[in-house]
C-alpha cells in the first residue's frame, strides 16, 4: 500500500475510519484460531456507497479486500493472511434497519450481532432461530458468510433457513440484488444462496432480510445418562425417527463429562459413557410433555440408565451449563486443541465416533468430542501439546484421517465453521477437480481479478 492509496481512504472516509497505524493492525490480525497475520490497513466503511467506492478503488489498483464481522471464525476466514485491508463493519453498519410485522421479516445491516436482533424481535413476540454458540458477539453478516449453525440446528435450521433477501457490492463496486422479500421466488439464479457460505470471497454484503416466526410460547430441558457414546448415538437418530424432533440434542462424551466436572464441580456422572441434553418447544404445553414421554422410551430403550426432566428455568440452565462449557473444559487435556465441526448423516454418527476412538488410539492422543448430535454434526478436538513438535504432528495426521473417514462416511469438512485456510488443504478429499473447478469458475465471474479475500478455501 502507497502514500496514493492512504491518501484516497483517508479522504473518502475520514481519519476517523481509515486507519494505517499498528495497533489496529494489531488488533485485527487474529480471530479464534489465533493465528496472526497483519493487515496493511483498517478501513470502516459508513454506508453501501463507501463499500461501493472501496471496492471499485481496490479493483482498479490490484489491493486484497478482506470483509470481517466479529473475528470469531475457528478456521482463519477474515484473516488478512497474504496481506490487505480489513473492512470492518461493527463501527457504522451494524443497525437493525426495520422489522416487519406483517411479512414476518427483519432487515439488518451486516455488522448486527445476532443476539441483539434475537432480543429485538423476542421484544414483539417474534423469533429468529439461528444460534452460534458466539451469537452473544458474532455478527450476522459473519453467520451469512460462515452459514453460521448452532444448538437450535436440529429443529429450525441453520442461517441459510433464514435469508430471504441480500444487498452486495460486487468487487468492481456494483451494488446487487439478491432474493426477495417475497415467500415464493423462483426468477432468475439463486444467487442469494451462491453468497450465504462464501466467506466474503465473492461479494461484500451490505443488508440482509431475515425472516422470522413466532416465539414458541413454552420451552422444556431434558438429560439422559448413557453407558456408552454408541447407546446415546442410537438414541440420538432413532428419537429424530420417532415423530418428534427436539429443538436441541446434544452430547458429551465420557472425557467432556470429566473435564467439565474437574473444572466446575457441577456433580456430573463421571462414570457415564455420554450424556444427551435436550430441548423441546411448542405453544400447547401438554404437547411437550406427551413429547418427554417419547424421548424418555427412545432414551431408555437405547441404554439410559437415567432420564431427568428439569423443572423450571434454573434447572434447565444447570443441565445446559456443561454444554456450554465444554470447550473451555477440555483445555485440561492439552495446550493445543484441534477442533473441528464434522457432520455426517445423523445414522453414521455411531461409526464416526468408533473411528475418531480408533485414530486416536492409533496416534496416542486425547479426542474429546462433543456437539450438535441432533443435526448430525459432531465438535472433535484433538487435544495435543503445542510445546511437542512430534505430538503436534500427529494431532494433524490425526485429523487428516478423520476428515477422510468423515467423507466415507457421506459426511463434509465443516458444518459450521467454514474452510478459511485451516481447513483449505483437505478440500481435494471431499471435493473431485471437476467440483473444484466449478467453483473457480463460480469466483471468477465474481471476482476476476481475485481481490475478494483472495486465496482461501483452496481456491
Amino acid at each position: 500500500m502507497n502514500n496514493s492509496d492512504i491518501e484516497f481512504f483517508t479522504n473518502l472516509l475520514g481519519e476517523q475510519n481509515a486507519y494505517f497505524d499498528e495497533a489496529h493492525k494489531i488488533a485485527y490480525c487474529y480471530d479464534a484460531t489465533r493465528r496472526r497475520f497483519k493487515p496493511d490497513a483498517v478501513l470502516f466503511p459508513r454506508d453501501e456507497s463507501d463499500v461501493s467506492e472501496i471496492l471499485k478503488y481496490c479493483n482498479a489498483h490490484n489491493l486484497p479486500i478482506i470483509p470481517r464481522g466479529a473475528g470469531s471464525g475457528f478456521t482463519g476466514g477474515s484473516l488478512a493472511h497474504e496481506g490487505g485491508i480489513i473492512l470492518g463493519f461493527e463501527k457504522h453498519m451494524n443497525k437493525i434497519l426495520e422489522i416487519d410485522l406483517q411479512n414476518l421479516v427483519a432487515v439488518v445491516q451486516p455488522g448486527v450481532i445476532n443476539k441483539d436482533l434475537q432480543n429485538a424481535v423476542a421484544k414483539m413476540g417474534l423469533f429468529y432461530p439461528p444460534d452460534p454458540a458466539s451469537e452473544a458477539y458474532s455478527t450476522l453478516g459473519g453467520n451469512v458468510a460462515e452459514n453460521s449453525g448452532g444448538m437450535r440446528a436440529a429443529k429450525y435450521g441453520i442461517t441459510k433457513d433464514y435469508v430471504m433477501a441480500l444487498r452486495a457490492v460486487l468487487p468492481n463496486g456494483e451494488i446487487i440484488r439478491a432474493g426477495k422479500r417475497t415467500i415464493k421466488d423462483v426468477a432468475g439464479y439463486n444467487i442469494a444462496g451462491i453468497l450465504i457460505a462464501s466467506e466474503g470471497s465473492l461479494a461484500v454484503i451490505t443488508e440482509i432480510t431475515l425472516k422470522l416466526i413466532a416465539m414458541p410460547k413454552f420451552k422444556k430441558t431434558a438429560m439422559g445418562i448413557f453407558p456408552s457414546v454408541k447407546n446415546a448415538m442410537d438414541a440420538v437418530y432413532k428419537t429424530m425417527a420417532s415423530g418428534v424432533t427436539p429443538v436441541a440434542m446434544e452430547f458429551l462424551d465420557n472425557l467432556c463429562i470429566k473435564a467439565v466436572e474437574q473444572k466446575f464441580h457441577k456433580g456430573l456422572p463421571t462414570s457415564a459413557g455420554a450424556i444427551l441434553i435436550c430441548d423441546v418447544d411448542g405453544n400447547i404445553e401438554d404437547s411437550l410433555e406427551a413429547d418427554l414421554r417419547v424421548i424418555k422410551d427412545s432414551f431408555i430403550a437405547n441404554g439410559a440408565s437415567e432420564f431427568r426432566v428439569a423443572k423450571d428455568e434454573r434447572e434447565s440452565a444447570d443441565i445446559w451449563f456443561a454444554r456450554r462449557n465444554c470447550s473451555q473444559s477440555i483445555t485440561c487435556y492439552g495446550s493445543l486443541k484441534l477442533n473441528e465441526d464434522i457432520t455426517v448423516p445423523r445414522s453414521n454418527l455411531p461409526a464416526l465416533l468408533d473411528k475418531i476412538a480408533e485414530i486416536s488410539a492409533k496416534y496416542g492422543l486425547v479426542t474429546p468430542c462433543f456437539g450438535h448430535t441432533g443435526d448430525g454434526n459432531v465438535h472433535t478436538n484433538v487435544m495435543a501439546d503445542k510445546s511437542n513438535v512430534e505430538e503436534v504432528k500427529k494431532a494433524h495426521l490425526a485429523i487428516e484421517e478423520i476428515f477422510a473417514a468423515t467423507v466415507e462416511l457421506g459426511g463434509t469438512l465443516s458444518g459450521e465453521h467454514g474452510i478459511g485456510i485451516s481447513k483449505a488443504p483437505y478440500m481435494k478429499m471431499a471435493f473431485n477437480e471437476a467440483e473444484m473447478e466449478l467453483f473457480r469458475a463460480i469466483k471468477k465471474a465474481f471476482d476476476p481479478n481475485n481481490i475478494l479475500n483472495p486465496n482461501k478455501m483452496g481456491l
